[in-house]
């Protein structure tokens, strides 16, 4: 017992509320090994976050190696994973991007010119659906880092905000986020909005600026508790040795090269520009090299911060930008549909050296993609994909598949397009965007916003809005700011902020802030909002919607045709059959795919196929096997079964009638083979239905009734012409299929 005790000697418990509900951190009891650590509950939801740091640089880095890892375990909600290995494989695409949205706030708070290896990992062991997960562990990252004896000038703090009934909502439970209109995330200093994070139903800019203030108002509480946290228990930071370069080395460098780095900055084509500053890096390295032997990666820094100088004066004090635009003016602009001839859709969308070409794919809502994570989100039919291939920057480097920042891309890309997107119901589709950046330099993710809202309307699919996605950059020196509209590389590169917003006229629906300074003002968030919205504006009405006005009316030709209807659930067995031999046929009959999901009491079911008249009448197939034929329709049905006494007669899959030897043809029958063979589509009428569900059919009648005439409902089954000749009479129409 006395050894347990001095075990955890330092356990300490501290608590606060937290939108309402209990937040507890325990520190001092688990991960004692780590720099810092804590364990934090809310609610229900359990987060452990543990920060490492190496006690010695990393060498010949130029950046500082840190690195977040945010990890679902599927045993926080008491499920065993679905893997062979029955474990946790790689992040999942929501701890990718969770993890990123914790890095974002932190980044800029640690020092510069520190280059030791630093490691969060925020563990999720325990979820509460009413206490965000992400949400936890943003918190516990920021305790963890505060109390442990790694530099870093926070604390921060985050929020989620909803927007329910009109009112603003902190940290939504899962009920409030289900009807929420926008899903926002906040985080923020003591005095300045660090990171946005946002997804919405195309609200207006005053509501998201009220709810991202209303975030940080919300944050301010959280900053203070965790200062006192860290006040009672916090460690004192190391100390690193700096890898900022010597201030005289910088100066005489920048002295040597900075009227020529001026003229081979001022261009607006990216390849002119890195020709230019090659023998520019030459020149600087055979004077210099010798000067300060051993000091190649210095020499480089201070290259870079020559450039950053420059575009930042320019910027600041002459309101230049480097490629001779206004501050809100927007690049040469193009758009083109229809480029890949037997794709489903495509759009190209160029904004000056920024090109993203979106390819749409149409399929079978069964090929939506199952999602195994820790939330309730278990499938999703509307699916998108980003692709950057080295060759867009004209560098050469072998492809691994998707990073962070491509799977990060693709996300908000669809967080963007996912509110416009028609429900199943309208559109019976599973649907895939890919966006291929085939050249950038600059906000490539809002190209390919712009890009797959005209891939969407080449491919016919009705979006309810057209979407457009534009950057918005920032420099700041002291009190001192400017923002400047659509960023391309350098401005991006050497600026403090990439804000990209993407939405409708009518409102936004996405947005993702990139920060290199410790935060925002009110202000310069207002700023951004507003000149977001007028440039996404004039890129709808200017170039994308001159491409195409409109989302297709037809389909082309190449996508499956699809069709839904719905039937009472307790008649699913029966569309199905024993073993699927029902909707076996019907899939064989009409050369389609047959999709049946159980969703309460009805079934909705999904008809695909390359055919639209084939999947019309497997749709009307499966309604008359659901519902049961009416008295008095008709229908051709193949003839299954010979007896002495009649023909049994199947007018849809695993639904059969018997026409009596007496109603088999307008004349009198002496026996059945005489007017039909097993095998045979021969047209009848339904005459009855007795209370076991049995049909009497007839042949006789329908050959009467059809004389002359042309009945409706007779689409329910594939358009074979009768066969032995005995179906049509001189003068006589066939019912319509």
């Amino acid at each position: 017992m006395a050894n347990t005790m001095k075990t955890f000697d330092k356990f300490r418990v501290f608590e606060t509320e937290f939108a309402g509900r209990p937040l507890i951190v325990e520190t001092g009891k688990m991960a004692q090994l780590a720099n810092g650590s804590c364990l934090v509950r809310y609610g229900d939801t359990v987060v452990q976050a543990a920060v490492t740091a190496s006690a010695k640089p990393r060498e010949g880095v130029d950046f500082f190696p840190l690195s977040v890892d945010y990890e679902e375990k599927l045993y926080a909600i008491g499920k065993i994973p679905g893997s062979y290995l029955k474990r946790e494989g790689k992040p999942s695409e929501k701890a990718i991007l969770t993890s990123r949205v914790i890095d974002r706030p932190i980044r800029p708070l640690f020092p510069k010119d520190m280059r030791n290896d630093c490691s969060i990992v925020a563990t999720v062991m325990s979820v509460d659906p009413d206490c965000s997960p992400e949400i936890t562990a943003m918190v516990a990252t920021s305790i963890a880092l505060s109390i442990s004896d790694v530099p870093w000038n926070g604390p921060v703090s985050s929020v989620s905000v909803g927007y329910v009934d009109g009112e603003y909502v902190i940290n939504p439970n899962k009920e409030q986020r289900a009807v929420s209109r926008m899903a926002v995330t906040v985080a923020s200093t003591d005095s300045r909005i660090a990171m946005i994070e946002a997804g919405a139903d195309c609200v207006s800019d005053d509501v998201m600026y009220n709810g991202i203030m209303a975030g940080h108002e919300a944050n301010q509480s959280i900053i203070e508790f965790i200062k006192g946290i860290q006040a009672e228990i916090g460690k004192a930071k190391f100390e690193y040795p700096s890898n900022e370069p010597d201030h005289d080395m910088f100066e005489a460098i920048k002295a040597f090269c900075e009227e020529d780095v001026k003229a081979a900055l001022d261009t607006d084509d990216k390849t002119v520009r890195d020709e230019r500053l090659k023998p520019i890096y030459e020149a600087v390295h055979e004077k210099f090299d010798e000067i300060y032997p051993e000091m190649e990666a210095q020499i480089d820094d201070c290259l870079y911060k020559t450039q950053k100088y420059i575009v930042r004066r320019w910027l600041l004090d002459e309101q230049k930008r480097v490629d001779g635009r206004g501050m809100n003016d927007i690049r040469p602009l193009a758009s083109e549909v229809g480029i890949l001839p037997r794709v489903h859709g495509s759009g190209l969308f160029t904004r000056g050296q920024t090109q993203v070409l979106t390819i749409t794919t149409l399929g079978p809502v069964s090929e939506k993609q199952l999602l195994d994570g820790i939330d309730d989100e278990v499938e999703k039919r509307y699916i998108h994909h980003y692709n950057f291939p080295s060759y867009s920057v004209g560098e050469t480097k072998p492809s691994r598949g998707p990073g962070r920042r491509e799977i990060g891309h693709g996300a908000l890309a669809e967080r963007a397009l996912l509110p416009v997107i028609p429900s199943v119901e309208e559109f019976p589709y599973a649907i895939r965007l890919v966006s291929e950046v085939v050249s950038s330099n600059g906000s490539t993710s809002q190209g390919s916003v712009c890009g797959s809202t005209l891939s969407l309307m080449d491919a016919g699919v009705p979006i309810k809005a057209p979407v457009a996605g534009i950057s918005c950059g920032l420099i700041t020196e002291g009190e001192r700011w400017m923002t400047m509209v659509d960023i391309q590389g350098l401005e991006d590169f050497f600026g403090d902020m990439d804000f990209k917003v993407a939405g409708t006229k009518d409102g936004i629906t996405a947005i993702q802030m990139d920060l290199k300074i410790s935060g925002l003002t009110p202000e310069m968030v207002k700023d951004a909002l507003e000149k977001t919205h007028k440039a996404r504006n004039y890129i709808l009405d200017e170039v994308m919607l001159k491409a195409i006005p409109e989302p297709r009316k037809e389909l082309s030709p190449y996508a499956p045709k699809m069709y839904n209807t719905v039937i009472p659930a307790d008649k699913i067995s029966e569309v199905i059959g024993k073993s699927g031999k029902v909707i076996k046929e019907i899939q064989a009959q009409f050369e389609v795919k047959v999709d049946i999901e159980e969703n309460g009491d009805i079934g909705n079911v999904f008809v695909s196929g390359m055919d639209a008249d084939k999947c019309k009448g497997a749709v009307a197939a499966i309604d008359l096997i659901a519902n049961g034929p009416e008295i008095g329709a008709i229908f051709y049905g193949r003839v299954t079964r010979i007896m002495d006494f009649g023909a049994f007669v199947e007018i849809a899959p695993g639904m059969e009638g018997l026409c009596h030897i007496s109603r088999l043809d307008v004349k009198r029958t002496e026996q059945v083979t005489d007017v039909v063979t097993e095998g045979d589509t021969i047209i009848v009428k339904v005459l009855e239905i007795d209370d076991k569900g049995r049909l009497n059919l007839s042949r006789r009648d329908a050959l009467i009734e059809v004389e002359g005439l042309k009945p409706e409902n007779d689409i329910s089954q594939s358009p074979r012409k009768p066969r032995g000749g005995n179906d049509r009479r001189p003068g006589s129409k066939r019912p319509k299929y």
